[in-house]
């Protein structure tokens, strides 16, 4: 039998990774890209971001505007967004 937690857990981290990939052209060409490292069961979301972006002073812009907005856009059940490398300016 398939747990339905995990279901909904599989569910959600599908729509996520549709909405990244609706970023991550743009990502890509500036030789960076995002990647899920967890998703929580209170619906915490960990990413991390890689290449050119993890070591990017402009990537909580790219963040807040662009890895941010799409994935509450597309998935409201996301409480909580954390990038485990972003640079704060």
């Amino acid at each position: 039998m398939i747990n339905p937690v995990t279901m909904n857990k599989e569910e959600i981290t599908a729509r996520i990774e549709t909405a990244l990939d609706s970023i991550r052209p743009y990502l890509e060409a500036d030789g960076g890209n995002v990647r899920v490292l967890d998703l929580a069961d209170n619906n915490t979301l960990k990413l991390e971001f890689v290449g050119a972006c993890g070591s990017c002073p402009m990537s909580t812009m790219t963040f807040k505007a662009g890895v941010e907005e799409a994935v509450k856009r597309a998935v409201p059940e996301i409480t909580q967004i954390e990038v485990v490398n972003l640079i704060t300016a």
